[in-house]
Parts: C-alpha cells; structure tokens; sequence
C-alpha cells in the first residue's frame, strides 16, 4: 500500500524543500535495512518525522530543580580574603603538573590492587556512592555524633573513601561527572552553607585554591575576583 504523509500545521511552516515521492510499504519493507538510494534515505526520514510524536514531554528530575541557581559572575570577595595573583598563578601551575603527572602514571594506579573492604558502585547507583564518598554515617537518616568502632583502624565504610589515585585512575570521566552530580545534589538536599568566621579559618585557602583552578585553570573566569 502507498503510504501518504498527513497534513499538519508543521507542515504549513515548514515546507518540504525536496520533493519526495509516497513511499510504497510493501510486505517487504525492512527499516532495518540501509536505504540503497537517495530516494528510499529521504522517504525513511520521511517516515521518520511523521511517526516522531508533535508534542514531547521532557522527563525532568526534580532533584535539579531544588539546587539554588546562581547568577553569571560574583560578588568581590571581602577584603583579606581573596589571594594575590601571584598566589593564584603558582596554584594553577602546581596543578597543572600534577594533572599531567596523573595522566602519565594512571594505567600504573589503576593497576594497583584495591583492599578488600574497597567496592567501587556503579555510576548510575547514587546512593551508593554517597556513601562510598561521605561513609554510611554521614548518609544515615538522625545519624547524631561518632559511632563506636571497636576496630583501631580507620573504618573508610564509616567516614567515606578518600579520592586515593588507586580509586579515582578507575572512573572514568563519565562517572566523575556523575559523582560529582550526585554530592552536589546530597549538599543542596543538606543546605550545605558553610559560614566562615574570619579570613584566618582554616577553610579560606582550600575555598580559595578551589575557585582558582576552576576559573583560572579551566577558564570559568566568572568565579575570578580582581587580583590583589
């Protein structure tokens, strides 16, 4: 039987620009099978967009939606607490060489042997590598003070693994993309809002060194305040 497209308002917009026959689906229509011409390639796509439904409904995941979203660039730094661009210029090129020190030994810290109490999630299991980062007693629901561990040795299933190279040379970008989304998900659902009391907390130069790479090394130049 010939198979004829039906008319739509689409198609009052957007004229067709080539001409393209009726494509006749016989019993031995195959779509499977590549088109032989330019003719057939163009009634596939014909057939294509009309099966295509007129109105998509965008599947959203509301987890996303309760980040804050913040506004292109930032407000200056208070003064004292912004570092010299010297500063900042030495911290991108120690990076730097880190990162390429990395990326020439990884298949070498890939290699090594995890322990045994070391199992890595999959990447689409984010409540497993909640865990995994931030330790089950972190995670856990009215989880109030330390636990008793009658182990003398860290227990990293407790507190979380920390990103040793023997861990992260095995993810690839992929799943650090996704690990990454997941725990800045777990601090938006927490509030995380830290609050520093003065320039001379401990947590300024780890604030600041976090800031500079990302706009400095990797050019979100946004997140720059006016060196000092």
């Amino acid at each position: 039987m010939a198979w004829v497209p039906a008319e739509s308002a689409v198609e009052e917009l957007m004229p067709r620009l080539l001409p393209v026959e009726p494509c006749d689906l016989t019993e031995s229509f195959d779509p499977s099978v590549p088109p032989r011409t330019s003719q057939e390639y163009l009634q596939r796509v014909q057939i294509e967009a009309a099966r295509c439904p007129e109105v998509v409904v965008a599947q959203i995941d509301p987890k996303k939606l309760r980040r804050k979203q913040s506004l292109s660039g930032c407000q200056p730094a208070p003064e004292g607490y912004s570092p010299t661009l010297q500063w900042q210029q030495q911290q991108v090129a120690q990076f730097s060489a880190v990162r390429q020190s990395v990326n020439r030994h990884r298949s070498h810290w890939k290699s090594q042997q995890l322990d045994s109490n070391v199992t890595m999630p999959k990447s689409e299991d984010e409540e497993g590598w909640k865990k995994f980062c931030l330790g089950e007693r972190q995670c856990a629901e009215g989880a109030v003070g330390p636990t008793k561990n009658e182990n003398p040795e860290i227990d990293y299933i407790q507190i979380g693994f920390p990103p040793l190279l023997s861990i992260v040379s095995r993810m690839n970008q992929a799943t650090v993309t996704s690990v990454l989304e997941y725990l800045s998900n777990w601090f938006g659902e927490k509030d995380f809002t830290p609050e520093l009391d003065s320039k001379d907390d401990e947590r300024v130069p780890a604030l600041n060194l976090l800031i500079c790479l990302v706009s400095r090394y990797f050019d979100q130049r946004d997140l720059a305040d006016e060196p000092s």
